[in-house]
C-alpha cells in the first residue's frame, strides 16, 4: 500500500535516484547535487509517495497556498507508473492548497498527454526565459 506524506525527510540521493527511475531525470540537474539539494530545500510544498521504505513518487511545488501553485516536478518511478500515484500526488497537493488556488505546470514532453487526461486545461501562453 502506497503512503503519502508532506513532512517526510528525504535525502538528495534518494530524490536523485527517484528522478532517474522516473525519466524526469532526463530534464533535471541530477548530476549537480548542490542544485538538486537547493531544489528540494526551497520548494514550499513537497509530497512524497512511499512503498514501504522505498521512495516511489514526489510532487514538488512552489506556492503562495492561496492563488497559485507551480507544480515544478511530478515524478513517479517507471515501475509504478499507471497505478494512480501521479494523480494521487496531485490530489494530495490540492488538499493542502486553499480552495481557490490553481495549479500551473509545464509538462515534460513524455507526460504532455497525461495532464489533459486527469483534468488539466491546456494553456498555450506559457513562456520560459533561460539564463
Amino acid at each position: 500500500m502506497i503512503q503519502y506524506h508532506d513532512n517526510a525527510t528525504i535525502t538528495v540521493e534518494q530524490a536523485i535516484d527517484l528522478y532517474k527511475r522516473s525519466t524526469l531525470g532526463e530534464r533535471r540537474p541530477v548530476h549537480n547535487v548542490q542544485t538538486f539539494e537547493e531544489m528540494l530545500k526551497n520548494a514550499t510544498l513537497t509530497i512524497t509517495a512511499w512503498d514501504g521504505k522505498s521512495l516511489v513518487g514526489i510532487s514538488r511545488s512552489l506556492t503562495d497556498f492561496s492563488y497559485v501553485a507551480y507544480l515544478a516536478d511530478l515524478a513517479v518511478d517507471e515501475k509504478y507508473q499507471r497505478s494512480g500515484i501521479g494523480k494521487q500526488l496531485i490530489e494530495e497537493t490540492k488538499a493542502r492548497l486553499g480552495p481557490e488556488c490553481m495549479i500551473v505546470l509545464l509538462a515534460a514532453p513524455k507526460a504532455n498527454e497525461y495532464y489533459g487526461h486527469i483534468g488539466f486545461e491546456h494553456n498555450p501562453r506559457a513562456w520560459t526565459l533561460k539564463k
